[in-house]
């Protein structure tokens, strides 16, 4: 059996919702043994999004992987249980109010003196500090506050959000970043364990780098601008002949000459106006006429091809059918269809980045609402079948 990156790590997830179980279900895709604690009622993602079959579609993708316990933690026999459970666990995730934590004695301090070898991977709207950190915090007022939605639609336009959970996604993929060095500072280099501070709003900040380092912050700050970015022309969103969409991103002195060829604007005039960047920044709209006019009056393929041998950055606007069938997504297994046994087929994104000795792999999406309550208290804590029996009767788990 192939080996994984991070066999034998045991992560706690105690999050609900989205950004933060995808922390936990990232990690459980390069083999990591993640126990998603849910309370009686289960994690309300459960019951949101597109279902089939009566389970939650959303559940399924971030409950990947993982194996899911149930707990009452308002009870003081479920705390006596969560703490034993923190005792075997390497990481541990949390996306709760500080005031639940405490009542559940959850918050850093009681986990870290319980178990200082504990990293503790806490999500939030605004981080643990700061005079927001009360606040309540979702992906899209993340997108929202850090710029984004600022920066997102056509100059002339309002702000737009996006269509997608971008605020969630990066949340998570920062999370998995800090939980990684955290491990890395603990086992390899000696340390104990930490607390991982996460806000929703940081990892979307990180896109603006680029804007709040090109501005000097006297003058108007940067404006959005449709599918343009400052100081890159040609970068745009170009309809063809045909009806359908590609992008060109031809933003280097170098590629922008290549364009003023295929363009036939190959003069000592039109290098003059476009050759140099600061040029072109100057003449962006006339340049961008120009590059839409030539690809209009070809099909995408065409306009493709020809981007392509000049060695001109450019690409289709692909749709999730175009994904599906895409030779080089099938190649690599970007997408991959799971089989469950409840929900039939099911399409997700493949584990990235790609690790040639230790792959990540989808194992099996969400499971039901306690599937695993006997496998994980026997392997995580030695109960018996007696005595967890005795914990459902009297509420427990």
């Amino acid at each position: 059996m192939t080996k994984t990156a991070l066999e034998g790590l045991r992560v706690l997830d105690l999050s609900t919702l989205f950004s933060a179980p995808q922390i936990g279900a990232m990690l459980g895709d390069f083999g990591a043994d993640v126990v998603q604690l849910e309370l009686p009622a289960g994690d309300p993602l459960r019951r949101l999004g597109l279902s089939r079959a009566g389970r939650s579609l959303p559940f399924a993708m971030v409950g990947r992987n993982k194996r899911c316990i149930t707990l009452d933690l308002d009870l003081p026999e479920g705390r006596e249980l969560f703490a034993r459970l923190v005792d075997h666990a390497d990481v541990l995730v949390e996306n709760w109010p500080q005031s639940t934590l405490e009542r559940w004695g959850a918050t850093w301090p009681e986990l870290s003196r319980r178990n200082p070898r504990l990293v503790v991977v806490s999500v939030s709207g605004f981080g643990r500090t700061g005079p927001y950190a009360e606040r309540s915090g979702a992906g899209t007022l993340a997108e929202a506050f850090a710029g984004l939605t600022h920066m997102t639609g056509e100059a002339e336009g309002p702000p737009m959000l996006t269509s997608l959970p971008v605020g969630d996604i990066l949340t998570a993929v920062v999370g998995v970043v800090g939980t990684l060095a955290a491990c890395y500072h603990r086992d390899a280099r000696g340390g104990q364990g930490q607390h991982v501070d996460v806000s929703m709003y940081e990892p979307v900040l990180e896109l603006l780098s680029g804007a709040f380092a090109a501005w000097d912050g006297v003058g108007p700050p940067p404006m959005r601008n449709g599918s343009r970015v400052a100081g890159g022309v040609p970068r745009n969103v170009y309809r063809a002949g045909d009806d359908r969409w590609l992008v060109v991103s031809a933003t280097t002195d170098a590629q922008a000459g290549r364009v003023l060829g295929l363009l036939g604007r190959d003069t000592a005039e039109d290098r003059e106006r476009f050759g140099a960047s600061e040029a072109r920044i100057a003449h962006a709209d006339e340049l961008d006429t120009l590059v839409a006019e030539w690809i209009v009056a070809r099909s995408r393929q065409e306009a493709l091809e020809a981007f392509a041998e000049q060695r001109v950055p450019a690409g289709p606007v692909n749709d999730l059918a175009d994904l599906l069938a895409d030779p080089h997504v099938r190649a690599r297994g970007s997408l991959q269809v799971v089989d469950d046994e409840a929900l039939g087929a099911v399409t997700l994104v493949g584990p990235a980045p790609r690790l040639e000795g230790t792959p990540g792999r989808i194992r099996h999406l969400g499971p039901a609402l306690g599937a695993h309550n006997a496998e994980v208290y026997a392997d995580w804590l030695s109960l018996d079948e007696a005595g967890l029996a005795d914990l459902r009767a009297r509420g427990v788990v």
